[in-house]
């Protein structure tokens, strides 16, 4: 029997998060992909992820610059694009990919405005080509067993829910010292971040948003912020600045090899600072959102979220007609270079345990059942980044010839409904309204 040709990729944008796909294509699933070529505006970072794949026992691709994109396209030929850019330009590869006769895979949020939703969703339509979204903490095994619970209806039928999402100070600042600060380009917190909770919510639930109410402010991070706590502000940037030396919130972009070469050293050609101070006076996207949602199936949701917490989880409560169930899960939390985190264990004095970044650190699910006691739901605990989501994740997006009963594959209209939720907070804020999104697009 024939081999089955290899599925060919290529990449665009090499930022941080592109080393797990080049790692999972190169050395993970090398018997059912290949990686054939590489884009990105910065040559500088394209080269230092070529010499990332020599180490790993793979050869060097060809690269492109983000004007070549066509180009790319057309010599090597591949049959996914997988989309890593900032957020505002995704539309731009996912579209023309599937002009060109290929399928996309994006990183979330499939974009950042209705205006850009409107474009994926009418090139699907007009090229036959599909748009994949990847919604990493689907994946994730406590998050995969909550929508089981739901299914099977041991909580009935869910009336209201409410979601605390908060992100620890090194994770919520990091937002605000590269390209997220900017509300033109990320969207915002609501539309970049959240986006994960709002599609997980759509998940659970089997539904769609409907409408949208939310008040948000920026309270903790930028200039006037600190300068109200009579604190000291440290200029544009932290390299090569002595006052930020002992600044909790300092980022030493210089201290981390990876990090150095990706950003540090390619400054010269785009001019991107990746460290910029997180209390600088152009941030325009908000720290803290407090939303109300109603869907489809009647069930409303809060939601709250802040970025300057001192540890990172949520807690999720679902209020149905048979019991009520509670999530709660504590993540190890954010280092922006990308090490694992080093965290004193419990029961251990002084020593320390070291934990994958964006690893879970405890998870609990209890079900309160109406007339009947309470119970905690046993959860297999996920290893890996995002709670374990990325490891199946890849696993899935990959091989992709396994049958998945929870259909955990996002498309178009999974991404679509979670970036609605994220363009119905920005226009409610701007109104002082809510705002009725399924009216935004036309699927």
């Amino acid at each position: 029997m024939a081999a089955k040709p290899l599925k060919r990729y290529a990449i665009v944008g090499m930022g941080h998060r592109s080393a797990m796909y080049t790692k999972a294509i190169t050395v993970d699933f090398k018997d059912v992909a290949t990686l054939v070529g590489i884009c990105d505006t910065n040559q500088t970072r394209m080269d230092f992820a070529n010499e990332h794949l020599v180490e790993m026992g793979g050869k060097p691709v060809p690269t492109y610059k983000d004007t070549d994109f066509d180009r790319m396209v057309q010599e090597t030929k591949p049959d996914a694009v997988i989309v890593l850019t900032i957020d505002r330009f995704h539309h731009v590869y996912c579209v023309r990919a599937m002009e060109l006769g290929c399928d996309a895979i994006t990183e979330k949020p499939m974009t950042i405005d209705e205006e850009k939703l409107q474009a994926m969703i009418d090139a699907e339509k007009k090229t036959g080509k599909r748009v994949r979204v990847l919604f990493n903490y689907r994946y994730a095994p406590h998050h995969t067993k909550v929508r089981e619970l739901i299914e099977s209806g041991v909580i009935g039928e869910i009336s209201t829910l409410h979601m605390d999402w908060i992100l620890d100070y090194p994770h919520g600042a990091d937002f605000m010292r590269r390209w997220h600060r900017h509300k033109e380009t990320s969207g915002g917190i609501q539309t970049h971040k959240s986006t994960h909770h709002f599609d997980l919510v759509h998940f659970w639930l089997n539904t769609e948003p409907e409408m949208v109410y939310c008040l948000g402010d920026l309270r903790f991070y930028g200039k006037e912020n600190a300068q109200r706590r009579g604190e000291k502000n440290l200029g544009e940037r932290y390299h090569n600045n002595q006052d930020a030396k002992d600044d909790p919130f300092a980022f030493k972009l210089d201290s981390n090899d990876r990090m150095k070469k990706l950003y540090l050293d390619a400054e010269h050609e785009d001019g991107y600072i990746r460290d910029r101070n997180c209390f600088g006076d152009d941030i325009t996207i908000e720290d803290n959102l407090s939303m109300i949602i109603k869907y489809k199936n009647r069930a409303v949701m809060t939601y709250n979220t802040y970025a300057y917490a001192p540890w990172e989880g949520y807690r999720c409560v679902f209020n149905g007609s048979k019991a009520r169930l509670e999530i709660n899960v504590v993540e190890s939390g954010y280092n922006p270079l990308g090490d694992p985190i080093q965290k004193e264990a419990d029961g251990e004095s002084g020593a320390n345990k070291e934990y994958i970044q964006g690893g879970v650190e405890n998870t609990k699910i209890i079900v309160y059942p109406l007339f009947d006691k309470p119970y905690v739901v046993p959860v297999v605990k996920g290893e890996g980044s995002h709670g374990g989501g990325d490891t199946v994740l890849l696993r899935d997006l990959l091989l992709g010839d396994e049958e998945d009963k929870f259909k955990r594959a996002a498309g178009v209209k999974d991404g679509g409904n979670a970036v609605l939720v994220g363009v119905g907070a920005n226009r409610s804020m701007a109104s002082g309204m809510p705002v009725m999104v399924q009216d935004l697009v036309e699927w």
